[in-house]
């Protein structure tokens, strides 16, 4: 498996980008540059793209035990590689040793999920109201599929779309984020080099979005752009995807409410907001940004949970015992922060933390805070956990709607029927009861509602993503056609 990873890979080959700029690869907890690679411009874009249209063509036709074997082969270089592939995300994302291995873990799942799909491309026969046709419904890929991967969850938010595009019959060209080129792109071409994917089926461009970021999706080529990263970016892929008449999944920016009603298990409930605000310092789009607890519990699930949060360690995430690390930059940083003394202004009490040193920002709870301000309004993506009271059922269901995102959430009760009923009326595409948010099960459908992003990714949901369907008709006998051609 080759560990050298300074090129782009096109066609089947480690390549030099042929764009003037260079992409610099630094660790986010100490600035140490892990390397640079010479960026891609339009040109390399334009030959990736090719290159997987051109491969995609035979790849389509190929039985399904040769492209299941493949992916099979590409988990076993995973689990094979675990501990590269997670020094790699402790070093490029800021990953705590204990996030870095789920990450693996939930990554090969995801793997072993696209590796039944060859077998999965069922079509239908279907009954037609014309005497002697028969419907047939033919479940094809959509051709190729661009991929833009983000930073935080790099290498699990890229193989669920490459890996899945690949197991359907798809050629695929991935765009990292410049933060994690390799975690979120290089190390797949690595990866499905080894396992032997035929070579121009993945391409991985590093770039500059202001180079070609508009280029991956306006390119005439691919059919399908899979983007997970902000709202605000995903507007814009959307629209362009749009205008040039492209499917798109979109997983996007979250507001995810974490509710605790009055007759909650306390300890269970403070567990559980624990690991879903600070898993990864909260930098994930399933993390909570609002814990709402009823008013009757507000005072001793505060006390509770800031006594728990002290004891969090919070420094090198290479420790193994450290359970916050970095945020990805100090722009992260700086940006919290602002939100956090724009709330105090406006009320909110800082009870623990809220200072910085560098990108480590220290796990910070705040009380006394309201729906409209920054600290609850705006998507936290950082270890803030800001705790809001409500008097009633009706009241925590009104403020959890208030924003327009919808992506996860979470409902604490000794009542499950009290808790679902709830759950079903918070617009969200995904809820949990009596857990925290950030849950992913490949065989479940992922995704947001609202502002959250559009699409499902995972088990048969993503097969409907990235395939299409061709209606076959077979007239059988000889159709008539009424007077229209009725001979004179």
């Amino acid at each position: 498996m080759n560990t050298q990873f300074d090129k782009l890979f096109i066609n089947g080959e480690w390549v030099k980008g042929s764009s003037e700029n260079m992409i610099p690869n630094k660790n986010p907890f100490n600035n140490i540059e892990l390397g640079s690679i010479q960026a891609a411009n339009k040109e390399d874009l334009d030959t990736a793209y090719k290159s997987a249209q051109k491969a995609q063509e035979s790849w389509a036709k190929e039985l399904p035990q040769v492209k299941r074997e493949v992916m099979e082969k590409a988990v076993e270089v995973v689990e094979n590689n675990q501990e590269l592939i997670i020094d790699w995300l402790i070093k490029e994302s800021g990953s705590t040793y204990m996030k870095a291995a789920g990450e693996v873990k939930v990554s090969i799942n995801s793997m072993k999920e696209a590796a039944t799909y060859p077998y999965r491309m069922e079509g239908k026969i279907l009954p037609s109201q014309v005497p002697g046709k028969e419907n047939r419904v033919y479940r094809e890929p959509l051709g190729v599929v661009g991929v833009i991967s983000p930073w935080n969850f790099p290498f699990h938010l890229a193989v669920r779309s490459i890996a899945t595009a690949l197991a359907t019959g798809n050629g695929v060209v991935v765009k990292p984020a410049t933060h994690t080129p390799v975690t979120g792109g290089l190390l797949f071409a690595s990866i499905f080099e080894e396992a032997g994917l035929p070579k121009g089926l993945l391409n991985v461009v590093v770039g500059k979005g202001s180079e070609i970021g508009d280029d991956i999706v306006a390119h005439p080529i691919p059919r399908l752009i899979s983007f997970t990263g902000s709202t605000e970016v995903g507007r814009g892929i959307g629209a362009l995807a749009g205008k040039n008449l492209k499917k798109t999944a979109l997983e996007l920016g979250g507001n995810n409410v974490f509710i605790v009603l009055d007759d909650a298990d306390l300890d269970q409930a403070v567990e559980s907001a624990l690991f879903g605000k600070f898993y990864h310092q909260g930098q994930i789009c399933m993390s909570i940004n609002r814990i709402m607890v009823h008013k009757e519990m507000y005072d001793k699930f505060v006390k509770t949970f800031v006594s728990r949060v002290k004891e969090l360690n919070t420094g090198d995430p290479s420790d193994k015992t450290t359970q916050i690390g970095p945020l990805i930059d100090q722009n992260q940083v700086d940006r919290i922060l602002k939100d956090i003394e724009i709330s105090k202004e406006q009320g909110a009490e800082v009870v623990l933390g809220g200072n910085a040193d560098e990108n480590l920002l220290y796990p910070t709870v705040m009380t006394h805070v309201t729906n409209s301000m920054p600290i609850a309004k705006n998507e936290i993506f950082g270890p803030v956990a800001a705790i809001i009271p409500f008097e009633d059922d009706d009241e925590a269901i009104r403020l959890a709607n208030e924003h327009p995102y919808g992506l996860s959430g979470a409902v604490h009760s000794s009542s499950i029927e009290r808790a679902t009923n709830l759950a079903h009326q918070v617009k969200t595409g995904m809820i949990h009861i009596n857990d925290e948010p950030v849950n992913d099960e490949p065989h479940m459908p992922f995704g947001g509602e609202k502002d959250s992003g559009l699409g499902r990714f995972n088990g048969e949901w993503a097969l409907e993503e990235f395939t299409t369907v061709k209606w076959v008709a077979v007239q059988n006998k000889r159709r008539d056609y009424g007077p229209f051609i009725e001979k004179k």
